[in-house]
């Protein structure tokens, strides 16, 4: 099925890992999607394998092209998370063994940076230019200033989140790689302030930038316009995520410790076009900002049907996306022959 879209409509593979990738890529090119944002666990993409045999990344390709389906980015956000975060116990079900090892917390930390620097020469070799993924903070547990927190030990966290990222950053770059982190409550950005504060951190890092998602902004109360005009130069990648805030006097939007999918959330994810968040407003930022990349769903649901979800989702973004406007549409007044005439 050709595109219909000026950018290219992909899925992220993130949700979907239980599934052998070539069925997945059977399903997606069913649904109508042009390419999948490979995901750096289940089979999807193997970092270890893609650096270490030869023909990895073209049977990736292979499979894909099957299908009809290309890739333009990969996501290992899971290992990323581990990179600066305070690593417990809850870590241990994300990571790959081979990171985790024995658990000690500052081996997981230095052994997960590695293989971030490992997944930029796995999407090099690939042919990819942007990994998605999670930065993991320091200081995300300190949210909630009581007992009172000093300035020092914020500014402490954000040193310590530059410490560890600066040295990817530059191995990236060594690859021609950007790094696209999902601003994303747990992470040391997660709203427009901290997003400066992380950027200055790695003193504007030129691989460092943002994968822009709507949807953890929003529920948050933050505009993810302004997000997007706020970093223009460095939104490297976008998912097409939606929310809905559920709010009702006994709720808070720290969603009370209850699951994904009750009914007393204060907020939940939904399928896109299906919740509260003004997508029109975001393709036209996009389009302003001159952001041409893909638009990547990351399909995420409790009250649907996932495959009913993915098609649906892919339908609406067609119908979402539209090209910026070669020329200003009054520009007919300005020619000379209109110039002539209003003289006349």
């Amino acid at each position: 099925m050709p595109t219909t879209s000026p950018r290219p409509v992909t899925l992220f593979t993130g949700q979907w890992a239980d599934l052998p990738l070539e069925t997945l890529a059977s399903k997606a090119r069913q649904w109508g999607y042009d390419g999948l944002e490979l995901a750096c666990w289940g089979d999807h993409f193997d970092v270890a394998r893609a650096n270490a045999e030869p023909d990895y990344c073209r049977g990736r390709h292979e499979l894909l092209a099957r299908h009809g389906l290309k890739v333009w980015a990969i996501s290992n956000h899971l290992v990323g998370q581990a990179v600066c975060d305070r690593v417990t116990e809850r870590h241990k079900a994300i990571l790959p063994a081979r990171v985790w090892g024995d658990g000690d917390p500052a081996g997981v930390s230095r052994r997960a940076a590695d293989e971030m620097i490992a997944t930029a020469r796995a999407a090099a070799r690939l042919g990819v230019t942007v990994v998605n993924g999670f930065s993991g903070s320091p200081i995300w547990d300190r949210l909630y200033f009581f007992p009172p927190l000093g300035a020092d030990e914020v500014r402490r966290g954000y040193e310590a989140f530059a410490a560890a990222w600066i040295p990817i950053l530059d191995e990236f770059a060594k690859e021609g790689i950007k790094f696209a982190l999902e601003v994303h409550p747990t992470e040391i950005a997660y709203d427009i302030h901290t997003t400066r504060e992380a950027l200055a951190g790695v003193r504007r890092h030129k691989a460092f930038g943002f994968n822009f998602d709507p949807s953890h902004l929003y529920w948050q109360f933050v505009d993810p316009v302004k997000f997007i005009r706020a970093f223009p130069d460095r939104i490297f990648h976008c998912h097409i995520k939606d929310a809905i805030r559920t709010l009702d006097g006994d709720s808070s939007v720290l969603a009370s410790h209850l699951n994904f999918g009750d009914p007393r959330r204060g907020w939940d994810f939904r399928s896109p076009g299906r919740g509260g968040i003004n997508f029109e407003e975001i393709i036209r930022a996009l389009n302003q900002v001159g952001y041409d990349g893909p638009l990547s769903v990351e399909w995420e649901d409790s009250g649907m049907d996932r495959e009913h979800g993915a098609r649906e989702a892919c339908q609406f973004v067609r119908r979402l996306d539209f090209a910026p406007p070669g020329r200003a549409f009054d520009a007919a007044f300005d020619s000379s022959d209109a110039r002539a005439e209003k003289r006349s």
